[in-house]
């Protein structure tokens, strides 16, 4: 075990120097093959027949991947969508300078073999930004002379892209365009009428158009503007090794998701320190929020990062506001426009769901966001597998059906840390224009091996710790005690996963033995002790003396002594105070409890439901987990106080929200067995409500409850609670979500016990590459290809490829349908005629 440790120890300790001590922001980013290629494109000044920035072109001969193409590549190293037009761009560069013939040969045997299945993939729609990218870097590509061959079965299929992108070329300009229509002016049609005054007007203050090097590449190339000029070059000089997508980089966007992406790894316990500086710093750069404003413009990486902010600041006790990110829904335009883009807004939308996890009271602007995020992210995922194909983050289908189909509440950390490793998520930082840039950093095998160890390591010490659990409770004779429910392994699973906490601590088995304890007493008070047993168990507990006792009473009354005092002894040993007297006192409370709820039930009374409430908050014995597990944290809570006897409103607030919901899941069972429940207890005080009326009252109230209970746990200045106190009272509300969320999972004997397995004994497993096969290719004679071209108005000409396929070999109704698409497609284009001219052009086969 300690070899162990000592790995990880290094691992983190490497880590921190690579990325935390010598951080470096570009370093971080991957370079963008789009941009880079359309900065290779730029010529000299001086010599017009040498490209001005040579290392961009040096770059482009050396990162074509194995397949034939550039750009990036899923988690199994496959290509993905952007590949298309950033291996277009690549080979055009290379082709203007008459360099690379064997890497273009590669790239155009890339389109030959995967064209048909990127294409296909994605049939369910495209993202916006391919279909602007797309059609234009195949008529670029086409206009020097590489010959693009696609089969004849995608004709509709690019026919409807190239319809498309005419369509968004003619769409008037809202202040909700992402990114604006100007930011793709290297692939404008010449119809779209953008003078140089247009393109000035609009550059930054840093001499780019929208922070976009290609496009800032193409309006210097048209303007010779002296503000591009410096901005591109120092693009390049910042980013020897390949340009990014977007420059310059949100530093703070970053840092918020490699933050982000360490915490999901389970991995934030090695970098606390690391984590609390960056989000301070960014928590800092808020500023005062009354002088917030809403931005003018949308902007998805905005969105995407405030919601992303808010998440990571509040689930660290920061104030902030959810103005911060729920502005955008305020905007007609911008909610339409999202509608309409749901694909484009994917990432973002996934990101606003997962910061409306921690809802206040009172905060409905959260409540808003979270159901117009949901209706985004359940439209997108009945787009079925070709959504994976698409979106800004691998596995997005089964991550998002997982973050829909089961609240955070209801999930264990340490099985959503094992999701994201498996997973291999190596997340996208944002959409550019034609290609997805990653966190290199994140994208680290050493990281990832990290992420495995560190899991490897907590199932070791789960391993050890349910043996010995198992072994206490046989010991003391509650395993096979003879009737009831044997939950011990239950109990201890749930805890550990609900929290990280320290490999070395005691708490994980104090919790899991005080939770075995409870369950075995509360089935002898509900179904095997009679009322004379029960009351003579209770009168001991009461004294803390057993004398007299037989049978089951006496076992677990000797086992309850037992870990009574081991765990006062520890106590002292670690923190030198005895807190034996609390924990008798409050095990007496959680006794009394029971039989007085034993007493209504043998005896057929009905309670009132605040006489139920009082003592099912205290049976449900959730707070006695809490406050022992609390007595062992680090923090400064005197004993005095951390076991008030009035219990502090979050301990409350822990015990009236797990009491209800044991009592939504279980009021079956009780019913049958003659116990009360405050779904049977509402019922009877309201004769004309049913069951379901009942079932969503108590739902409606224990949400209140439950948006309380998450104010007290991260609003800061709600209480002065040590931070540690109030996250285990967290973990305790946690694991009864989990158990009790949409049935009784406690009950079953099956129902947990493949996530039992996953989090303790079967080994995690990364996702291995599986490259796809390159479709064979065949010897294809020659054709003669046509050119098509429209008239725009009356002063311009551009082409419109968008029925490539015009060699007509038969003259039936396959050439009508292909002149009716054509017809079609060009009539959507406010021109005057059109004509065919013969030349090198796209073509089917």
């Amino acid at each position: 075990m300690e070899s162990h440790k000592a790995s990880i120890d290094f691992q983190v300790n490497r880590f921190k120097k690579e990325i935390f001590s010598n951080f470096d922001l570009y370093s971080s980013v991957s370079p963008s093959a789009y941009d880079t290629a359309w900065l290779a494109m730029i010529p000299d000044a001086y010599e017009h027949e040498m490209p001005m920035f040579k290392s961009c072109l040096d770059w482009i001969l050396d990162n074509q991947k194995h397949l034939g193409f550039w750009g990036e590549s899923d988690e199994n190293g496959n290509p993905t969508l952007d590949c298309l037009p950033s291996t277009l761009a690549c080979m055009v560069a290379l082709k203007k300078w008459n360099i690379g013939s064997t890497n273009i040969d590669k790239g155009l045997g890339f389109m030959d073999a995967y064209v048909e299945r990127l294409l296909t993939m994605n049939y369910e729609g495209f993202p916006r930004w391919f279909t602007i990218v797309f059609p234009a870097m195949l008529d670029l590509a086409m206009a020097n002379g590489l010959h693009i061959v696609f089969p004849e079965k995608l004709e509709v299929l690019v026919i409807n892209i190239f319809s498309d992108r005419q369509q968004i070329a003619k769409e008037p300009v809202h202040k909700c365009q992402h990114p604006p229509l100007l930011s793709y002016l290297e692939t404008l049609p010449m119809s779209y009428d953008v003078d140089h005054q247009d393109i000035l007007k609009h550059l930054s203050e840093d001499g780019s158009l929208f922070h976009s090097p290609s496009a800032t590449a193409q309006a210097f190339m048209l303007t010779k503007n002296n503000d591009c000029l410096a901005y591109l070059k120092s693009v390049v000089q910042t980013c020897p090794n390949g340009v990014p997508s977007i420059y310059p980089v949100d530093e703070e966007l970053v840092k918020l998701i490699m933050v982000n992406h360490i915490e999901r790894l389970g991995l934030s316990e090695h970098f606390n320190e690391e984590i609390e500086e960056i989000l301070s710093q960014i928590h800092r750069n808020l500023g005062v929020e009354e002088t917030w404003e809403m931005p003018a413009k949308l902007v998805p990486s905005l969105i995407y990062k405030e919601a992303l902010a808010f998440r990571l600041l509040r689930m660290r006790g920061y104030h902030i506001s959810s103005r911060r990110f729920c502005w955008f829904l305020q905007d007609k335009d911008i909610v339409m426009h999202i509608e309409r883009s749901c694909i484009d807004f994917l990432s973002t939308m996934y990101c606003v769901y997962r910061a409306t996890d921690i809802i206040f009271s009172g905060e409905d602007e959260l409540e808003k966001a979270r159901s117009f995020s949901r209706k985004i992210l359940e439209r997108a995922i009945s787009l079925g597998s070709g959504l994976d194909n698409v979106v800004v983050f691998p596995n997005c289908q089964r991550m998002i059906g997982h973050e829909l189909s089961l609240p955070w509440l209801a999930r264990l950390d340490h099985l959503d840390h094992r999701m994201w490793i498996e997973a291999n998520q190596t997340t996208p930082l944002w959409t550019g224009k034609a290609s997805l840039y990653r966190l290199l950093c994140l994208n680290n095998r050493k990281l990832m091996q990290l992420a495995m160890d560190n899991y490897k390591f907590r199932q070791l010490i789960y391993m050890k710790e349910l043996e010995q659990i198992i072994r206490w409770t046989k010991e003391w004779g509650l395993f096979n005690i003879g009737f009831g429910r044997e939950k011990s392994t239950y109990c201890y699973f749930s805890f550990a996963a609900s929290c990280s906490l320290p490999y070395n601590s005691d708490l994980r088995k104090i919790i899991a033995k005080s939770a075995t304890i409870i369950t075995v007493a509360d089935d002898f008070y509900d179904m095997e002790g009679s009322l004379d047993e029960l009351r003579s168990l209770t009168r001991a507990v009461q004294r803390w003396d057993g004398t007299g006792l037989t049978g089951a009473g006496k076992t677990i009354f000797d086992a309850l002594h037992e870990f009574v005092r081991d765990t006062a002894a520890k106590h002292l040993s670690q923190k030198g105070s005895d807190i034996t007297k609390y924990l008798q006192k409050c095990w007496g409370e959680i006794f009394d409890s029971w039989m007085k709820e034993a007493e209504w039930s043998k005896s057929r009374a009905t309670p009132s439901t605040d006489e139920y409430l009082q003592k099912g908050m205290i049976s449900i014995a959730a707070h006695i987990l809490a406050l022992t597990g609390s007595s062992f944290l680090n923090s400064s809570l005197p004993n005095e106080k951390l076991w008030n006897d009035q219990y502090h409103t979050l301990t409350k607030l822990l015990m009236v929200t797990t009491r209800l919901l044991n009592d939504i899941q279980s009021y079956q069972k009780e019913e049958e067995d003659g116990k009360m429940n405050m779904v049977l207890l509402y019922l009877k005080e309201n004769p004309e409500a049913d069951v379901k009326d009942s079932i969503a009252h108590i739902r409606d109230f224990l949400e209140a409850k439950k948006k309380e209970l998450l104010e007290h746990v991260f609003r800061s200045g709600s209480n002065d609670l040590p931070a540690s106190f109030k996250h285990l009272h967290l973990s305790c509300f946690n694991l009864f979500q989990m158990f009790f969320h949409s049935k009784n999972r406690f009950d079953s004997d099956t129902e947990m016990l493949h996530d039992i397995a996953k989090a303790i004994f079967v080994p995690i497993e990364v996702q291995k590459p599986q490259p796809l096969k390159i479709l064979p290719l065949q010897p294809q004679p020659k054709q003669e290809t046509l050119r098509v071209t429209a008239r725009l108005n009356p002063h311009e000409t551009t082409r419109i490829i968008a029925c490539p396929n015009l060699h007509f070999t038969q003259h039936g109704s396959k050439s009508f349908m292909l002149k009716k698409m054509l017809a079609r497609t060009v009539s959507k284009s406010s021109m005057g005629k059109m004509f065919v001219s013969p030349g090198p052009s796209l073509s089917f086969i």
